[in-house]
């Protein structure tokens, strides 16, 4: 396979992991499917952080959308094309990292929510994750319902996309080095 055609794969692949990311961390906002929590600001710190949206999602969509370009009916499927897929790659890289770290501390810190006096705190901050193995201290967050499950299942959904967006960007910038050095293989051979 030519580097043009990887490059190709890798944009494709990239991109249903961008809408992935943003729809998660949009839902992440409006937990038990309402909106007065953000209108109110009751909403976990690290949603606030937008790791899906602006690392999972905007810096990997335009690395993605770079990357496509190089691919073999691009307009920049030749070895300066491949030097700045490299380079978009990494913002790409950068940007799924981010996402990742936002999600973990999300994870790690827990949800902020309403226990049964009233009181609208972050409860299990300083469990050191240690809620993560007790399921029976969820019961601590009464408001917004199952608020737990909701951060953990979406920022953990979240790890995995922005891993994989990670994956993806890290192959291209050694494919992106390959082409660059070798050529992308887009280049019409002669006609004996």
């Amino acid at each position: 396979m030519s580097t043009a055609k990887c490059s190709n794969f890798i944009a494709v692949s990239l991109y249903p992991l961008v809408f992935l990311s943003i729809v998660c961390n949009i839902v992440l906002f409006f937990p038990a499917g309402e909106t007065r929590y953000v209108k109110e600001g009751l909403i976990t710190v690290e949603v606030k952080y937008m790791g899906g949206v602006l690392g999972g999602g905007i810096a990997v969509f335009i690395a993605a959308l770079f990357i496509h370009l190089t691919g073999p009916n691009g307009c920049c499927g030749n070895r300066f094309g491949m030097f700045m897929s490299v380079a978009f790659a990494g913002l790409g890289l950068a940007g799924g990292i981010y996402s990742f770290i936002v999600a973990a501390v999300g994870v790690y810190n827990g949800p902020l929510c309403q226990q049964a006096n009233g009181e609208w705190t972050s409860p299990f901050t300083q469990s050191e994750g240690q809620y993560l193995r007790d399921h029976s201290v969820w019961d601590t967050c009464v408001k917004p319902r199952g608020i737990v499950q909701f951060n953990l299942g979406l920022f953990i959904t979240l790890m995995v996309i922005s891993g994989l967006q990670c994956l993806l960007c890290a192959s291209q910038v050694i494919n992106g080095l390959i082409g660059c050095v070798c050529g992308a293989g887009t280049e019409k051979k002669p006609i004996a």
